[in-house]
Parts: C-alpha cells; structure tokens; sequence
C-alpha cells in the first residue's frame, strides 16, 4: 500500500543548541563521529561537537558567580551598617526626648524663656523620635528589597553556569540503547553524502539514529482517501525492493493523525503516516532499504469463491445473483456476498469451484 522507509524502533539524534552563553558559545562542527554500520552498547559516546570555545566561557561563567556571591556578601555588610546606623538614630532620638521630658520638671524654677525653650525642645524631640521611629519598618522593606534583588541575580548567574555545564555535556552524545548505527544523509558540494566529522549541522537536524536491528518498522505513507479503513494490528505483507523474492509479515503499529503533502504529487492529494511492525525478520533486513506493503483490510475464508464485481447483478438490493453457464444455456443463481472491492467481490455460498460466470447479462433467450 505505497511505497515506504525500513527503519526501526530505537532513538534518533540530533544537533543540538540552547541558552547559557548566547549562540557564539556552540559550534556545530562533528569533531567525533561512530563509525556508520557500526555496533555500540548503551552509554557509548557515539558523536562529539567541537566544543572549545564553550570550555573557555565556562570559566568566565564561574568568575561571575564568584563575583555575585562575594557581591552579595557586600551588600549585606553594607545594609547591616545602615541597619545600625538607624537603629543608633532611634536611641539617640529616645535619649534626647528622656532628657527633655526631665527638664520639664524643672519649670518651676525655671524663667519664663527658659521655660519656653525647654517646652519646645520637648516638642521637637517627640516630632524627631516619632519620625525616625516609623522609618525603621520602611528602611527594613527596603533593605529586605535590595538583598532579595542580589539574590535574583545571584540565582541568574548560577542558572547561566548550569545551562553551560549542561551544553558541554549536550555536545557529547551517548548511545541510549544498544543497536546499530545509521548515518543520515546531508547535502554537501550539491549532492547527498553521509555525514561526517567535519560537517557543520544545524539545531535540530537528526544526523545519526541508534538502531535496534531486533525490532524493525517500516515508516509508510498512504492515501488520505483509503486510511479511514486501516485498524492498528491490521495485518500486512512487507516485499523489498532489493530481494524480490523476501516477503515478510508485519501489522499495522500506529496511525498518523495530521495529513502530509504526497511528495511529487500534486498539492491537492495529501497521505497519512503510518507505521508498520515487522512480525518476523531475515538476516537481510537492515536499516533504510526501500519496501512497499499490501495492507489487509478484510479476509474471507479459504473456500470463498472471488468473482468480478461485474458478474454481480442485483434487482432487489440484497438479494445477490450470478449467471452460471450450464450445458443448457446460462442459470441465474442466488449467491451470499461476503467482502466487496471496487473490482471484486467474495462468494461465501451460491458457486461452486470452476464454474463459470457471465460479465454482462445474457440474452433472455439463452437463460433458464
């Protein structure tokens, strides 16, 4: 049911790219790269990207994360300072307002200026401690603000120098599973080549896929018009291009739900996904080879008799007949209708084996 892609279950890689130093910091250049065909257990490294440059800015990350922390240090020496510069305020204005307020127990003997200055520097005294007083809760909020902003970019800097780390180890990939590896082809000097070390990828081209030989699918595609009769673990016969004689049975494993466009075809016919499980495997089957399936979508049983659609007549929906050719001329026969094509139809009772029937209505004159 069209043509299709050998591949298999097991993980594809591809390059990478992120944040943590801006896009000067990745260079997309293969410097090691498996050799292709080539076997690897999980854990092995398997590709590597030049990543010099991004060593290099790792130490400028951890100087701006030493700096943050001892920055931070700073400030809160600094605010604790200002803390206690305040809350000395607070005392000093206290002690003013005590020493006035014994000084008005002195205003018998006191004259009437002296009286007058005592009672106003009282006044002042209560207005200046009042005042630095309800400061301290605005001083704290502010205080609080500025570490809590440190903090943030403390936290930012130390973020930044984790997404540094975690893009050098990116750089280096490691198998996920046990398989086999299959190169992708890339474009270079205007034809299609493997890719190799040297080459320069881009973020999120796949370049390499881990294979496990032990399990393989076919990634197919099929007309939008004939998918809605396709059921996951349909079965289906798998024939290989390159072993005409190889033919393999597999199911349907899943369905793609967004429509592509048909390749060469026009814009207008568009093809579903759809992959297939191959039940069992040859020692010739290997990744990427080109394959077509023949998907069931409904079997009869063997005795099942399969006639042209065109040697069916029905004057009665439901009520089936053929033109079986006799000795005596052609005899019209009732018959069950099991599974029906576009160009066929299975005959479950009515036929029997060998027997002849007629395409187009036969003249009156010769049906009994």
């Amino acid at each position: 049911m069209g043509s299709s892609g050998l591949g298999s279950t097991g993980s594809s890689l591809v390059g990478g790219g992120g944040g943590g130093g801006g896009g000067g910091d990745f260079s997309l250049v293969l410097e090691k790269l498996v050799p292709a065909g080539s076997h690897v257990k999980k854990g092995d490294v398997v590709a590597a990207f030049d990543r010099q440059f991004m060593l290099l800015r790792l130490d400028d990350y951890k100087a701006r994360v030493i700096q943050a922390e001892a920055s931070l240090k700073k400030l809160k020496a600094d605010l604790d300072v200002t803390r206690n510069a305040h809350v000395q305020s607070i005392a000093s204005a206290k002690a003013t307002l005590d020493k006035g307020n014994l000084d008005m127990k002195t205003l018998p003997v006191l004259s009437d200026m002296d009286a007058e200055r005592t009672r106003l520097a009282v006044e002042e005294g209560q207005v200046k401690y009042k005042q630095v007083a309800s400061e301290a809760r605005l001083l704290e909020i502010s205080l609080a603000s500025q570490v809590r902003n440190a903090e943030i970019e403390l936290q930012q800097t130390q973020l930044e120098l984790k997404r540094a780390e975690a893009n050098i180890d990116r750089m280096v990939l490691k198998a996920p599973i046990d398989g086999l590896a299959v190169m992708q082809s890339v474009r270079r000097g205007g034809e299609l080549a493997q890719v190799q070390e040297g080459d320069q990828l881009y973020p999120g081209m796949m370049f390499l896929s881990i294979v496990d030989p032990r399990s393989m699918v076919v990634d197919a595609s099929v007309n939008q018009a004939d998918v809605e009769r396709l059921r996951i673990g349909a079965k289906a016969k798998i024939h290989f291009d390159a072993y005409p004689d190889l033919i393999l049975t597999g199911r349907v494993y899943s369905l793609g739900s967004v429509a592509k466009q048909g390749g060469q075809r026009a814009d207008w016919v568009k093809e579903i996904p759809v992959r297939l499980k191959i039940d069992n495997l040859d020692s010739r089957v290997i990744p990427d080879l080109s394959v077509s399936a023949d998907i069931v979508i409904e079997s009869e049983t063997e005795h099942a008799a399969i006639v042209p659609l065109a040697a069916i007549f029905q004057d009665t929906p439901g009520q089936p007949y053929v033109f079986v050719q006799t000795p005596a001329g052609w005899k019209r026969q009732s018959v069950e209708l099991g599974t029906v094509t576009n160009i066929r139809a299975a005959v479950r009772t009515g036929l029997q084996p060998k027997e002849v029937v007629a395409l187009d209505r036969p003249p009156a004159s010769k049906t009994k």
